[in-house]
């Protein structure tokens, strides 16, 4: 068995939570032994794992069906999420919608990374089979290391005393970015700091002016970093606050829990399953509740939960998101 994963557009989309689902991918399916190209011209395998919806992901899936091979189409995204991000989305989302639709109805067989994600891609009426695979996460790379939360409190140049509050993702509004400056003007006491990264021309002006000038001075928006700092900064913040309104999964939960973080996150559907409210983290739904918790929790009144959030991510290692795609590859060929 030889599987082509396909990303269309990689270098553009490196940096947001389908790169990182793509390399996650690559990791384990060798660590599951299933041997794998991403050549896109290559003609010698079994299975088409798709990753994206350029125009070329049509051709190559089309390809694939004259030269009578099986297609798995890795299904990361939906209306749902794409609503609230880029400039003009929420005109275009019914367009949007139609044109995954009409991708994802051309693969033999759908994977999404959570139950949620399943079930809003079978409202849309979408009849293939469909299989929850989480994207998983690298344990070894976010296990906490001193050095490199020494790196992370160098580089923002952190008191030893000083509490810290982080969170990643693009600059969009859905993403909870608005709540995020919002809460930090009611603890100027604290630093707030928000990692990622998007062009800002393709975000609605009120986020931009948030992102330039329109935050609290206890706001840094350092931009993307990977590497020490980032990994660093997981392990040794005193909390992980992620106020998104909608996600697929939400890698970054995964790569804070993996850190042995608290977790603060929104009460949305996409968690059922996995995460439990005063188990392994803690929800909210408003910025009352979020202010109430998070002073809770960076005070340490509240149980620390970060044991209980470590033992989650281990479930969805690398290892056995592989040991789970192989299963998924042998049904799509028997």
């Amino acid at each position: 068995m030889k599987v082509l994963l396909y990303f269309e557009g990689e270098k553009m989309l490196e940096k947001s939570g389908i790169g990182r689902a793509f390399d996650h991918q690559k990791k384990a399916l060798e660590s599951a032994g299933i041997e794998y190209t991403t050549d896109a011209k290559s003609k010698d395998y079994d299975i088409l794992h798709i990753n994206t919806y350029g125009l070329n992901t049509r051709k190559m899936i089309q390809q694939a069906k004259r030269q009578e091979k099986k297609v798995v189409y890795h299904a990361h995204s939906n209306a749902e999420d794409f609503k609230n991000s880029f400039i003009g989305s929420n005109a275009v989302t019914p367009l949007y919608k139609k044109y995954i639709v009409s991708l994802y109805s051309l693969g033999d067989h759908l994977i999404t990374p959570t139950l949620y994600a399943k079930r809003i891609l079978q409202s849309y009426g979408i009849q293939k089979p469909i299989d929850v695979v989480s994207n998983g996460i690298n344990l070894a790379q976010f296990k906490p290391d001193a050095k490199k939360e020494q790196e992370f409190r160098a580089y923002f140049n952190l008191a030893a005393e000083q509490k810290v509050i982080i969170s990643v993702g693009l600059y969009f509004y859905r993403k909870g970015i608005v709540d995020f400056v919002e809460i930090a003007r009611r603890f100027p006491q604290y630093t707030f700091i928000w990692f990622g990264h998007i062009s800002l021309y393709s975000v609605p002006k009120e986020i931009r002016k948030i992102v330039q000038y329109d935050h609290p001075d206890n706001v840094i928006f350092p931009g993307y970093i990977k590497g020490d700092i980032i990994e660093g900064a997981y392990s040794n913040a005193d909390l992980f606050f992620f106020p998104s309104y909608e996600e697929t999964e939400g890698i970054v939960v995964l790569e804070a829990l993996a850190s042995s973080q608290n977790v603060l996150v929104r009460d949305i559907p996409v968690y059922e399953g996995w995460l439990q409210d005063k188990q392994n983290c803690y929800m909210g739904h408003d910025n009352a509740e979020f202010s109430q918790l998070l002073e809770g929790i960076v005070e340490e009144k509240l149980p620390d939960l970060s044991k209980n959030g470590w033992q989650t991510a281990q479930t969805k290692s690398i290892q056995h998101i592989g040991t789970e795609l192989k299963n998924v590859y042998e049904m799509v060929l028997s």
